[in-house]
């Protein structure tokens, strides 16, 4: 059963705002402050049907991944949310990719039907609805995020 009001904020989050109170926020995990490394996608998404997936899936995290390095402190442990973000991002594309060739009723020994793409489309952008409020990326989630502070001088993706 879900639990009713706000999503609570993480804890680093209500240090930075100062709004932390013992009574109320709990400390949670700490994660070092160390930038996510991009995995290797073939070892991912194998196979050769894969290519323009694995293409799209990299293509995601080098726009995204360094951007939320920076403005939400995202470290390598949290890495795996972050690659989960990236795959399905990449296999939301190649669904659409697919309903955009096929249409969205296709011809079978049985008659018409609805493209299996489209619940596959579904279900992926289910799951990125939710990935993009966990990780700050939609407009509305973004306001709820707290830039860490970065150490000075180099810009390293290390913050304090």
């Amino acid at each position: 059963m879900a639990v009713p009001g706000q999503k609570p904020k993480p804890h680093i989050q209500a240090v930075r705002e100062g709004t932390f109170r013992p009574d109320r926020n709990s400390e949670g995990a700490r994660f070092a402050p160390t930038a996510p490394v991009e995995p290797d996608w073939s070892d991912r998404l194998p196979g050769t049907g894969s290519a323009d997936v694995r293409r799209m899936a990299a293509d995601v995290w080098a726009r995204t991944i360094p951007a939320l390095v920076h403005s939400a402190g995202l470290t390598d442990p949290q890495r795996e949310t972050a690659i989960e973000y990236c795959v399905t991002a990449a296999r939301l594309w190649q669904a659409e990719r697919e309903l955009s060739r096929n249409g969205l009723v296709v011809e079978t020994e049985r008659g018409n039907v609805k493209n299996p793409w489209v619940t596959i489309a579904h279900q992926y952008r289910s799951h990125f609805r939710s990935l993009v409020g966990e990780l700050g990326l939609s407009p509305a989630s973004a306001t709820r995020i707290t830039p860490p502070e970065f150490s000075g001088g180099d810009d390293d993706g290390i913050f304090d």
